[in-house]
């Protein structure tokens, strides 16, 4: 249901990690409103948005969707589709920046300080948007997951086991 104009990292898929496009395709998806929602991120030049085609497929097979939106997205979700709004955060900043680079190994440092001040604006400034916040602390994934799948539960979503 993500789309970005931001280059495929070697372990992504199209159409599957997100819909990959370039920035010009991606502006013709925001014309033509098949990109309900987006945002432009100015340090990585990209633009991340919701590819709407693949979410009303999946809402018509009932699905539940789990988006990882910024801001903006959220605040669409919120007010369009009656969302449940989760911020999950780091324990610690310091933590952060130990995850970004074990995930890219080639980030630059000036690309890793640009993703931290990132971070660090969203979460004094936008965590306080959300309906819930869970802390996804080092080592703890699955107490997480867990907390996540109990909020979830209590908003009624209809879950199934695996």
């Amino acid at each position: 249901m993500a789309a970005t104009s931001r280059k495929m990292r070697t372990s992504e898929q199209n159409k599957v990690d997100y819909y990959f496009m370039s920035k010009e395709e991606f502006q013709d998806n925001i014309k033509s409103g098949d990109i309900i929602e987006h945002t432009y991120i100015e340090n990585r030049d990209a633009y991340y948005g919701s590819y709407k085609p693949d979410l009303e497929k999946k809402l018509k097979e009932g699905l539940n969707i789990i988006a990882n939106v910024d801001i903006v997205g959220t605040r669409y979700f919120k007010k369009n589709y009656d969302a449940t709004t989760i911020f999950i955060k780091p324990e610690t900043i310091e933590s952060l920046r130990i995850r970004l680079k074990k995930r890219d190994s080639n980030i630059t440092e000036e690309e890793l300080k640009k993703r931290i001040t990132n971070a660090e604006n969203e979460i004094k400034n936008e965590m306080n948007c959300y309906d819930y916040v869970v802390v996804n602390a080092d080592g703890k994934l699955d107490e997480a997951v867990e907390e996540i799948v109990k909020i979830l539960k209590k908003e009624n979503y209809e879950l199934k086991s695996s």
